[in-house]
């Protein structure tokens, strides 16, 4: 197969997984299967399962639950009943979508409504070579990994996301957490792997599964995450993806850099982003 053909069946295939997630996303209330997108979009099932979860990053039905939990999320957000809010998205009983958002959210919809009242998060906060460093969890996972300069802002801006949540402070709970990510910073460990419990939406997990597949020491550009996603022009959404990242360190939004070999922006402070990346390519060498 020649080079022009290939590029036109990979744009092809492109514009082929754009349309099927704009179906989705027009009508996140509706049940998508497997057959009907892939006959919508003219893919055989398989290849388009394949082809979907290659390109996305999740799978259709992943992408489907992750836009139908997006608009009952938006709804809460903006002031609507539990109830309706779940029909409006499709669910059938509020069974059915307790399981779902507990899980994505790390509380009920309802808790999530109310600033996170009734949730109960533990965090502790421990010397680094950045500075501050700032670990919360519920029960699930960890929900915040914060770098400032001194315990006090960070633990609130911790406060502020879960305004109404039961924050308390457990040193003895996280400390295998925070030797994760010490080991880390000390170059003895190059992924700080842990379980989360973080809202996103489709999209940004994209990114993020992008970002963590960067090899220790490397960085790539704004545009070169877009482009592997399947999103060329989407710079700035993954720049914002980046920004919102709720667990600096475990996902590596510090390796994203401009075109143009400067830094660009890093919510804990460019200096910091600096000397995670000098220190990682100096490691590697090493």
């Amino acid at each position: 197969m020649s080079t022009d053909m290939q590029k036109h069946q990979t744009a092809t295939t492109f514009s082929q997984v754009r349309t099927a997630c704009d179906i989705i996303r027009a009508h996140p209330e509706e049940r998508h299967t497997l057959n009907r997108l892939a006959h919508r979009v003219g893919l055989s099932p398989f290849h388009f399962q394949r082809t979907f979860t290659r390109l996305v990053g999740i799978s259709p039905r992943a992408f489907a639950e992750a836009c139908r939990l997006g608009q009952v999320k938006s709804a809460l957000r903006k002031g609507a009943r539990v109830t309706p809010a779940l029909y409006d998205a499709g669910y059938g009983s509020s069974s059915r979508l307790y399981e779902r958002v507990d899980s994505a959210m790390g509380m009920t919809p309802a808790t999530y409504r109310r600033g996170g009242e009734g949730a109960s998060i533990d965090f502790t906060v421990a010397n680094s070579p950045l500075g501050a460093l700032l670990v919360a969890a519920t029960a699930r996972g960890v929900c915040r990994v914060m770098i400032g300069d001194d315990d006090q802002t960070l633990e609130r801006e911790l406060r502020l996301e879960y305004p109404r949540a039961e924050i308390r402070r457990n040193d003895s709970l996280l400390s295998a957490q925070v030797k994760t990510l010490l080991n880390y910073l000390r170059g003895r460990s190059p992924h700080p792997d842990l379980p989360l419990d973080v809202r996103a939406t489709a999209f940004q997990w994209r990114v993020w599964r992008q970002l963590k597949a960067i090899p220790y020491g490397e960085t790539r550009t704004y545009q070169e995450v877009a482009k592997a996603i399947g999103k060329p022009t989407a710079t700035r959404a993954v720049a914002r993806a980046c920004a919102t990242n709720p667990v600096a360190l475990v996902i590596p939004c510090h390796r994203v850099i401009r075109t143009d070999g400067s830094m660009g922006g890093y919510r804990w402070g460019i200096p910091r982003k600096e000397t995670l990346l000098r220190d990682e390519r100096a490691r590697r060498k090493a």
